[in-house]
């Protein structure tokens, strides 16, 4: 079974990568993902299992599993919170609340929300009460953010107190003040002690939690030993605690770097999230009544005044106005709808008060697809994603065992070699080398950035109204050589008009049949009256419609559909879809049909090729003439007409021998091909499961213009990726070799410093900070 387990307190990247390295050890799991940057585990496995990868989860380091409750039964009041610091607070918060008589409540830690069911007013004072003095937290309006200090609070004070206490330290190290007496000596070392467990006592508590737990190549263990190295090397060399203090001070002023610059990452799709809105006004029996979305069934009417949010997916019943769809695919100007006009929830009404029917409800609505696919983006992982974590899991324990051997065979070695030089001195040179080696080792830089440059990537896409399923979908868009559309409802506007006919008697048989078609084709006869009733009807794939009427058999589609019927006939010779109809086998006539090409469709085309995709095709079941003029048209190389749902798929597996293919269609006729391409990309269907399900991306708006822009954001993110693989694996051997080189010719007599620990230290957190601001780069990405 597959299961999402919400997660608290894991606080760096490698950790979720050893976290998620031990859960696919347990029995019963079949596969597990841990999720960094939203805190979440996807575990696929056997139900007896689920409880063991939740105990897993919470016996690792400060991870807790967030239990997550179910919402209220009854429509409750919303009620925004602002400065609950953690989930676990939210959890306890949660657990007072439901002890008062009269409450029941449910808190919302993604979305710093209380749900609040009170009985009685009373128990609503009450409530209040509780949650106005729950440590920090107040109630607010509108959505609250953190501040930074808010945010870091614990990690802020903990440095300030650090430097205080390190700098007087470091000032009477280095002008020898401290040494003139042993008072003064004292007092220095209580101050860089006072220091080091101040900004450093949570990574020693970890390295002893870790080490209990047998896991010991983590990046806790690696500053604790190269820090704690450090301190004691001083004091044999007589050069005091300065590095071993200054080593934790960096690594933690790092962390809480990456932190902060991972919080803006995660506030900017939180931003983007904002698409909800908390209330919707329903109408009925003439009075006003406010819901909540999730309140609203199929069917309902409900108002939607100037300046609010659509709650739900809806058709618009009175009035006119102008909606602002940007939050939904980035296009910055408003578009006028009116009676008739379909309406997507996200999208905020600009003038007029409109009326609307609920054609979907909120679970299946545009604004919850989109908060599930974003929220879940980030569980697939890429193959640079997979890289680093086994890169990692490798390299990390490699340049340990390397360490070791630096810190005691080569000293062994050379005082074998040369016993007159004195042993402590030789060990002290190697060791301090070995330290070097442990703080280069740290993988952060490579195992944050890499997903960090995805969550990026996919974000700025959501923004543009592009819905990626995952980093794997995000790659397999940017390395994509050969691009294949669906024409009807891709390349063309797939609103059918009858634009000519033979007879009104075969126009008359064609609507009263085409109704029960499921077929785009059928729309052009929805405003035809259907005088004659039918019975019995079939739809055959890539034929037509196959009925009774009037006790006779009547056929309605395209050629082959009579022909296969043993109806004689005369094919028409049109670019434009030719419906043929025949009753008890004898033909009565055709009628034409037809779409346009969609506006941007040809400039689309160009800029898909100017990208890097070498060959376009369109794969259709229209007839061979419509679907090269439409070819044509839109600029493609080539096509394939006449099509059954089966031969698309042969020929998307032709396209795939030229290259990785992406299939853009509307996720339901072409789900198979959809499912066989590289990528999938679904045409404006956010509100069709069908379509999530077969799709890799998924387009909010039906503006085919999204496919080059979603390549370009997607090809810009996989470079950043490969930059921050390459840039900090370059720093990090080159430091090593440097250390190596240096101390070589130390080992050789030749008078020259070694290298500093400090400086490894400094380009390790830089590093790591650069690979990090570099990640973000990608949401910038236009």
């Amino acid at each position: 079974m597959n299961s999402v387990i919400k997660i608290g307190g894991l606080d760096c990247a490698n950790c979720a990568r050893e976290l998620e390295e031990e859960l696919n050890k347990l029995d019963g799991v079949n596969s597990a993902t841990v999720d960094f940057m939203s805190q979440k585990v996807v575990v696929d496995c056997a139900e007896d299992a689920l409880e063991r990868v939740k105990n897993a989860c919470n016996n690792f380091e400060e991870v807790k599993v967030v239990e997550e409750a179910s919402a209220p039964s009854v429509y409750g009041e919303k009620i925004k919170i602002a400065n609950l610091c953690c989930a676990n607070c939210g959890r306890e918060l949660e657990e007072q609340l439901n002890k008062i008589d009269g409450v029941e409540a449910v808190v919302d830690y993604m979305n710093m929300r209380v749900i609040l069911n009170a009985q009685t007013p009373e128990a609503r004072q009450k409530a209040i009460y509780a949650i106005t003095h729950f440590e920090d937290v107040k109630i607010v309006d509108g959505n609250p953010k953190k501040s930074l200090f808010k945010e870091h609070k614990k990690d802020i004070i903990c440095l300030i107190c650090a430097v205080i206490l390190f700098v007087p330290a470091l000032v009477l190290d280095l002008t020898g003040i401290a040494w003139g007496s042993l008072a003064w000596r004292i007092c220095t070392y209580c101050l860089y002690a006072f220091a080091y467990i101040t900004v450093g006592h949570p990574v020693l508590i970890n390295t002893v939690k870790n080490l209990a737990k047998g896991r010991i190549f983590d990046e806790n263990f690696l500053m604790t030993i190269a820090s704690i190295g450090a301190v004691i090397l001083g004091i044999f060399t007589g050069e005091g605690f300065f590095e071993g203090v200054a080593v934790m001070l960096l690594y933690q002023l790092g962390e809480l770097l990456q932190g902060i610059a991972v919080g803006a990452s995660r506030s900017s799709i939180a931003d983007l999230m904002d698409l909800k809105s908390n209330t919707a006004t329903i109408i009925a029996d003439g009075e006003y009544r406010t819901v909540s979305p999730e309140d609203l069934r199929t069917g309902d009417r409900i108002l939607i005044k100037a300046g609010e949010k659509v709650p739900v997916d809806c058709k618009i019943v009175k009035g006119e106005s102008a909606l602002d769809l940007k939050s939904l695919n980035g296009e910055p100007l408003p578009v006028n709808v009116g009676v008739g006009d379909e309406i997507l929830s996200g999208s905020i009404n600009l003038s007029g008060v409109i009326e609307a029917e609920v054609i979907r409800e909120y679970k299946n609505s545009a604004v919850a697809k989109i908060l599930e696919l974003v929220e879940n983006s980030t569980a697939k992982k890429s193959k640079p994603e997979k890289f680093i974590s086994k890169f990692a899991r490798y390299y990390t324990p490699a340049v340990c065992i390397a360490a070791v051997l630096v810190a005691f065979a080569v000293p062994t070695l050379i005082f074998l070699i040369n016993p007159a030089r004195p042993w402590v001195e030789v060990f002290g040179e190697w060791v301090y080398n070995a330290l070097t080696f442990l703080v280069i080792s740290c993988p952060c830089a490579l195992v944050i950035s890499v997903p960090l440059s995805y969550f990026s990537g996919i974000g700025r896409c959501a923004r543009s109204g592009i819905l990626v399923k995952g980093s794997t979908c995000l790659d397999e868009l940017a390395l994509a050589t050969v691009a294949a559309f669906d024409k009807t409802g891709t390349i063309t506007e797939g609103s059918f008009k009858v634009v000519s006919y033979t007879s009104a008697r075969a126009l008359q048989l064609a609507a009263a049949a085409e109704k029960y078609s499921s077929h785009p084709i059928a729309a052009a006869f929805k405003n035809i009256p259907a005088e004659i009733a039918v019975q019995n009807a079939q739809e055959i794939a890539g034929r037509g419609v196959k009925c009774e009427a009037e006790g006779k058999t009547l056929l309605c589609g395209n050629a082959k559909l009579l022909s296969e019927n043993g109806v004689t006939f005369t094919p028409g010779n049109s670019v434009s879809t030719l419906v043929y109809v025949a009753l008890d086998g004898e033909y009565v006539g055709l009628i034409q049909i037809d779409d346009s090409i969609k506006e941007g469709v040809k400039e689309a085309v160009a800029a898909l090729k100017n990208s890097g995709v070498t060959y376009t095709q369109m794969l259709t079941g229209d007839s061979a003439a419509r679907a090269r003029a439409v070819a044509e048209e839109a600029g493609l190389d080539g096509c394939s007409a006449e099509l059954l749902p089966a031969q698309k798929l042969e020929e998307a597996e032709k396209l795939k021998e030229r290259g990785k293919l992406i299939y853009v269609g509307d996720g339901i006729n072409d789900a198979p091909v959809m499912t066989a391409a590289d990528c999938a990309v679904s045409m404006g269907k956010v509100g069709s499961d069908a379509a999530i399900e077969a799709s890799d991306i998924v387009l909010v708006s039906d503006n085919i213009s999204l496919i080059p822009k979603g390549r370009k954001i997607a090809k810009g993110t996989r470079r950043i990726v490969v930059q921050n693989i390459v840039g900090s694996l370059f720093v990090k051997f080159g430091l090593m070799l440097c250390d190596i080189i240096l101390a070589s010719l130390i080992a050789c007599g030749v008078a020259v410093s070694p290298f500093p620990l400090i400086v490894s230290v400094v380009a390790d957190v830089g590093v790591m900070l650069l690979a990090v601001l570099n990640a973000m780069r990608a949401s910038l990405i236009k």
